[in-house]
């Protein structure tokens, strides 16, 4: 890759380091970190796991081997941030949470584990260990990722159809984290199946979207716009407030069902 390619991905990179730092710093000194704890965390653990890679050069073992220890705690954080959305999102409807964070639950480890399954049929003995721990790992995430890329489409689509009043910092967190996580997951998938000249110019794009998030999420959150109340769609009043009386309908059929389990 060019000189120039190189430095714009230190660029984003240092754009994201900073980011993630300002966001976290804002969430602890606003205390919105204890309405975001898991995002808050992940942010806290994103600065200091981003500098390595800064530094390290992608062609080295050192970098290869912080990857593979690192890259199964973001799959963690991406499921747990994920639920935490969801969670926030569906805040007045548990009935509703409670069913669709077991669907998660099962989603993803059904994908996980075919996408793996696929993977290691295609392993043979004198496949290289270092290799091997990156094609099963590939295929791990892929998995986690396309499950959860469908779980966060299912929480936009909700918010599409659905007039559910949220806080304005609900809103802008689902909304910049959608396209966080499809952009990754998108250039996980990329990685995995193009050559290695496409990959590195879409993962470059990506690092940008990346490194953009982080600071739309340092500008956008704030105390205020915790008490801010926004609708996600707009309608009439009477037609909003029968879909209302539905999903509420829907959520306590669903409370009383997992009461009696």
């Amino acid at each position: 890759m060019p000189k120039a390619a190189f430095s714009l991905v230190e660029f984003f990179q240092v754009v994201s380091i900073l980011g993630s730092a300002l966001t976290a710093f804002k969430l602890y000194t606003s205390g919105l970190f204890r309405r975001y704890r898991i995002f808050f965390i992940y942010f806290v653990f994103r600065v200091p796991y981003m500098i390595p890679f800064l530094l390290l050069s992608n062609t080295s073992t050192a970098y290869l081997n912080l990857f593979l220890v690192t890259e199964p705690l973001i799959m963690l954080f991406y499921v747990l941030v994920v639920l935490e959305v969801y969670g926030l999102v569906l805040e007045r409807y548990r009935g509703i949470y409670t069913l669709g964070r077991w669907v998660m639950y099962v989603a993803v480890a059904v994908s996980a584990t075919i996408s793996t399954l696929s993977v290691l049929q295609k392993i043979t003995p004198s496949t290289p260990l270092p290799s091997a721990r990156v094609f099963t790992e590939f295929a791990v995430e892929r998995g986690i990722c396309t499950a959860l890329v469908i779980f966060i489409l299912l929480i936009v689509w909700f918010l599409s159809r659905y007039p559910v009043p949220l806080s304005r910092n609900v809103l802008v967190h689902t909304g910049i984290y959608s396209v966080f996580f499809l952009a990754n997951s998108l250039g996980l998938i990329v990685t995995n199946f193009s050559g290695y000249r496409v990959s590195q110019n879409v993962n470059l794009f990506l690092m940008g979207i990346s490194s953009a998030c982080a600071v739309a999420w340092w500008l956008g959150l704030s105390a205020k716009g915790e008490e801010t109340q926004a609708h996600t769609l707009s309608l009439r009043p009477g037609t909003e407030e029968r879909i209302l009386h539905q999903l509420d309908a829907l959520n306590a059929t669903l409370l009383r069902v997992s009461k009696i389990r």
